[in-house]
């Protein structure tokens, strides 16, 4: 009977210690899991305001900058006089593709070797020229009462596709009609091109 008696003593001890370790793990673990610190240290150390470093360096107009770092707070004085600030730049649009300008000297007047006021002018950039698709349409693929299809070529690689298909993993086929179809290269974005059909 005494064996059943110890048995039981030493189970309540080990529940004792358990939970006497589990309050410790909370009371350690804890303030991490809530945001807190743990110590009374770290505690200090969060009451304090956080350091400012402050550098100063000279731009290129020769004005001193300072720049802050390290401060968590928000500066709205220092907000206020960035609204202030004004770009000043070339007069060039940066979101905007263009060329140079063109400078272009007139004479004074009519007959005069002199050159007189310059006035720039700009030239818009010519739009790229679409490459020729290089497929060859060469015959009707459908029977009656179906969609129309076609016979494209290129090179010793043939086709049969219809309106809105893809062919080659980049031709579109955008329209088939009597003696041509449009075909819209997908990979260069590029507009539709008439291909007429070939016979023979």
């Amino acid at each position: 009977m005494q064996l059943g008696l110890e048995n039981k003593k030493k189970t309540m001890w080990a529940a004792g210690l358990g939970a006497l370790a589990v309050l410790l793990f909370v009371y350690q673990f804890l303030p991490y899991f809530m945001g807190g610190p743990s110590d009374p240290g770290s505690s200090a150390q969060a009451a304090a305001p956080a350091a400012v470093r402050v550098t100063t360096h000279t731009g290129k107009s020769g004005k001193k900058v300072k720049t802050e770092s390290l401060d968590p707070t928000l500066r709205l004085d220092l907000l206020a006089s960035s609204e202030q600030t004004k770009y000043e730049g070339s007069g060039r649009n940066i979101f905007v593709s263009q060329a140079e300008p063109v400078v272009i000297q007139q004479p004074l007047a009519p007959g005069h070797t002199d050159v007189g006021i310059q006035t720039v002018g700009y030239t818009p950039p010519s739009a790229p020229l679409a490459t020729p698709i290089p497929l060859k349409f060469f015959g009707f693929a459908s029977q009656p009462g179906e969609p129309r299809k076609i016979f494209l070529q290129l090179g010793e690689d043939v086709w049969v596709a219809g309106e809105g298909e893809i062919v080659d993993r980049r031709y579109k086929v955008v329209h088939i009609s009597n003696n041509s179809v449009e075909i819209q290269d997908v990979v260069n974005s590029g507009p539709a091109q008439t291909i007429q059909l070939t016979q023979g």
